[in-house]
Parts: C-alpha cells; sequence; structure tokens
C-alpha cells in the first residue's frame, strides 16, 4: 500500500483528490492538509511514502516543503493550475519526482504516483518538451537580485539601498534586464522571467 500526504489549498480539488487515489486499490490517502505549513508536521505524522502538492500552497508556496520532505524520502509529485516550463524547471531542482496539470485524468495522477512512490520521473510529457526547449536563463546574478527586488514594487533607489548600488547602476541593470528578455518594461520582465522559472 502506497502511503500519500495531499497538499491543496482548494477544499473542493483536495476532497476530490482524496476520493480519486483512495478508490485505487494499492493508494491510501495518510493526510490531507490546505497550506505550506502543514505538510511537514503531517509528514512527520503519518510517514507518507509519496506526497502530493499544489506548486501554489498558502504560506509560500509547494516547492519548500516539497524540498524538505525529499530530504526526508519521502518522493514528492506537484501538481500545478496553470503549469508553465519555468514551473517544471523549478520543482525538478527540489528533486520533485512528478510534476503534472491538474487537469490530468485521475487514472494517470495513480499511474504517476506509482512511478513516483518507485523512485521514478513521472512528468506530463507535454511540459517537459515545453521545459527542455525553452530559453536558458540570459541574466547574471546581481540581475536576478534587482529584477527580485523590483518585483515586490521596489523603485530603482530603492533597489539602490538595498543593494548597496548607485541608482545608475540599478537603471543600468533594468536596461540590459528589458533588452535580455525582450520586456517592455520592468512588470513585464518579471513576468517573463517568473514564467521562464529564472526568478
Amino acid at each position: 500500500m502506497i502511503r500519500i500526504l495531499v497538499a491543496e489549498h482548494l477544499p473542493l480539488v483536495r476532497r476530490g483528490l482524496v476520493a480519486s487515489l483512495d478508490a485505487e486499490p494499492d493508494l491510501k490517502v495518510v493526510a490531507e492538509v490546505a497550506d505550506a505549513e502543514g505538510v511537514l508536521p503531517a509528514a512527520a505524522a503519518c510517514a507518507p511514502h509519496t506526497a502530493v502538492i499544489d506548486l501554489d500552497l498558502p504560506g509560500g508556496g509547494g516547492l519548500f516543503p516539497a524540498a524538505r520532505l525529499r530530504e526526508q524520502g519521502c518522493h514528492v509529485l506537484i501538481l500545478s493550475a496553470q503549469a508553465k516550463p519555468g514551473q517544471v524547471r523549478r520543482a525538478l531542482a527540489t528533486h520533485a519526482l512528478g510534476f503534472m496539470s491538474l487537469d490530468v485524468a485521475p487514472e494517470q495522477l495513480a499511474a504517476s504516483l506509482r512511478l513516483v512512490a518507485a523512485g521514478r520521473r513521472a512528468v506530463d510529457s507535454d511540459l517537459a518538451i515545453a521545459a527542455l526547449q525553452s530559453a536558458t536563463n540570459p541574466l547574471t546574478r546581481r540581475e536576478l537580485d534587482v529584477l527580485r527586488i523590483a518585483a515586490g514594487g521596489a523603485r530603482s533607489t530603492e533597489i539602490a539601498d538595498q543593494l548597496f548600488l548607485s541608482v545608475g547602476t540599478v537603471r543600468n541593470h533594468l536596461s540590459r534586464i528589458m533588452c535580455k528578455t525582450g520586456a517592455r518594461n520592468r512588470i513585464d520582465a518579471v513576468r517573463i522571467a517568473s514564467d521562464s522559472g529564472w526568478l
């Protein structure tokens, strides 16, 4: 019997996942949580073999608890409502073995969980191909630092203060970021970098 932890913030979706997985003869949901903070305590209490984790969990998202579970020997499959290639790369970087879109068929999810429980990869083929074909990150570490702070709505002067740079240097970084990403403005650059998995 494969013991599963389900972490999904939408009650209807979570209950649907639990019912679908429990209907399989070799799968058993042993814990269900609605936020990122609940994942590790639930896993400690129930010792699941695998976890199905929503990428967009409240309380910091699903990737941090996914990485921690992986360190503890629990295999992880990430679910995303709006799956993008950059998300696949970020999830796999946390050593999650699986990544599926929420529109996956119940039988495909069950089959994927069996693979993940056996220590094998289970990634939606269309997403895997898109992740392989998407561009590599053209931004330097410093440009990523600038863009991360800009993503929070900070002005150039605030970015300069936080990174101990001059305002002119920050503006130069932002200009290079927009050129490298093909963005129209810094908001567009943040969107492109997030979708691509660079942030």
